[in-house]
């Protein structure tokens, strides 16, 4: 099973919502969660982070519009996006850093999922 998968992506107006949901699996330890934004031809860009036990980090184009959280079961962390902007589409990584059963502490990606933003 793979160790992390996303899902929530699509294709939506502006001014509309999303939610993306990063999933866990076989996980001991979960350090860090964070949600980065690619777009072709740029790096990945910093979205939003969980840290543990509960920092919470938003980059500032999307502070007050998007909203970080985890489940109570703490294996999934949700990014609640509204009021989606033309700048906001892209797609979608999570990136985890913590340590898995037998496993050291290592940095896992999930597969990306593509949001868009249209007019």
């Amino acid at each position: 099973q793979v160790p992390v998968a996303e899902s929530g992506g699509g294709s939506v107006q502006a001014g509309g919502s999303l939610r993306l949901s990063c999933t866990t699996f076989d996980f001991v330890r979960l350090d860090t969660f964070e949600y980065y934004c690619e777009v072709p031809g740029k790096q990945r860009e910093f979205v939003a982070s969980w840290s543990f036990p509960d920092k919470i980090r938003y980059s500032d184009s999307v502070k007050g519009r998007f909203t970080i959280s985890m489940d109570s079961a703490k294996t999934t962390v949700f990014l609640q996006m509204n009021g989606l902007k033309q700048d906001d589409a892209g797609v979608y990584y999570c990136h985890v850093r913590g340590r898995r059963f037998l496993e050291s502490t290592a940095d896992y990606w999930g597969q990306g999922t593509p949001v868009t933003v249209s007019s």
